[in-house]
């Protein structure tokens, strides 16, 4: 299902075009609503920085190329993030990134945690539930399958992060 393209081949620079574009709007995304990344979920990226964050994808995306399945999944994921990132990144610049950090930590704050958590999980179960329908019904068929499994990496990573988010918000009032 996922035999590795040769290096320079046709696939191979359709594939890394498929992800440098994808993981280019993720940046663009992520650079809209938080140049400073004060407002960076991921940890790693929030850690790398700009920096040393460019260079490393640049490279993942040259690596993973290669590899037609990986490939399809990280350009969904990155794709459904960036989406994610610009629906509210006009309302992140308009505040400014530490204004709408203290505003959305206040919502969470006044919300009850089991509101929170329920729609969380709601939101993130939905989009898994379509990444498995495609799963489950793509034959062994590359695209539909990795496309499953990237809208599932995404409910998880969303999942993920905002639950940390959230850990570290209640941990600080306390």
């Amino acid at each position: 299902m996922d035999d590795p393209v040769p290096f320079g081949s046709a696939n191979y620079f359709l594939l890394l075009g498929i992800l440098f574009f994808a993981r280019g709007m993720d940046f663009l995304s992520t650079w809209i609503a938080t140049p400073n990344l004060v407002l960076e979920g991921n940890p790693i990226a929030k850690k790398l920085g700009w920096k040393w964050g460019t260079p490393i994808n640049i490279l993942l995306c040259l690596s993973f190329a290669l590899w037609p399945l990986p490939a399809v999944i990280i350009a969904t994921t990155s794709l459904l993030i960036a989406a994610r990132n610009f629906q509210s990144a006009w309302l992140m610049r308009s505040l400014g990134e530490e204004s709408y950090r203290v505003w959305v930590v206040e919502r969470i704050r006044e919300a009850r945690p089991t509101l929170y958590l329920f729609c969380l999980f709601a939101q993130n179960v939905l989009v898994a539930a379509i990444g498995m329908v495609l799963i489950f019904f793509s034959d062994s068929r590359l695209i539909p399958f990795g496309i499953g499994v990237g809208m599932a990496a995404y409910a998880l990573a969303v999942t993920i992060y905002s639950l940390l988010s959230v850990w570290r918000i209640r941990r600080a009032y306390r």
